[in-house]
């Protein structure tokens, strides 16, 4: 059929563009926050950033009714067993964010008892940098997995393999205030 002569008011495209539209906005995550990154978390389905805005405002709880596992914060080698479980038990296709310092390298516990890296253990797909990382932070690791489904769509049965993109923060932080007393104990200093 030639194209000139369809209505206005048809639209025409691929069925895999509209498959990966409808599920870019439909992302389910799942937090897995044990820290100060959870926080963090919880402020990005805020009003202030409004995670909502990108189908994500959705926090699922069940790992069977969620695509996206968001690990946030620190992981210990008692939680670790716990957390394959949950990422095992997440229908394909599914995706990981590593939130934070802890979750990515272990951050400052350098200690027997936490993980240097959820990676070791399971394939993560982006990660947020910080410690902890700001809300915009997590919220470009988002949009930076809705560009990964826009682009591939589904991974091959079978074939599943980290992306092991990493965000950059676009964030700066204003310039610190300098001569303004402080009051500490009735003394100003």
């Amino acid at each position: 059929m030639d194209t000139q002569t369809l209505p206005d008011n048809v639209l025409t495209t691929q069925l895999k563009k509209v498959v990966n539209w409808a599920r870019r906005s439909s992302i389910w995550p799942m937090p897995f926050a044990t820290a100060c990154c959870g926080i963090e978390l919880m402020a990005t389905a805020s009003s202030r950033f409004d995670l909502a805005r990108f189908g994500a405002e959705a926090m699922r709880f069940s790992p069977r009714q969620s695509d996206l596992l968001i690990v946030a914060g620190r992981v210990t080698t008692k939680m670790m067993p716990v957390l394959q479980h949950i990422y095992q038990q997440m229908t394909e296709p599914k995706w990981v964010i590593s939130m934070g310092a802890c979750a990515s390298t272990g951050g400052v516990f350098d200690a027997y008892a936490t993980i240097q890296g959820i990676d070791q253990f399971m394939p993560v797909d982006v990660y947020v940098p910080g410690c902890p990382p700001r809300p915009e932070t997590l919220i470009e690791g988002i949009m930076a997995i809705q560009r990964i489904i826009d682009e591939d769509g589904l991974p091959p049965a079978g074939k599943r393999r980290p992306l092991q993109v990493a965000v950059e923060p676009s964030y700066s932080p204003a310039a610190q205030p300098v001569g303004i007393p402080v009051t500490i104990g009735g003394r100003t200093i």
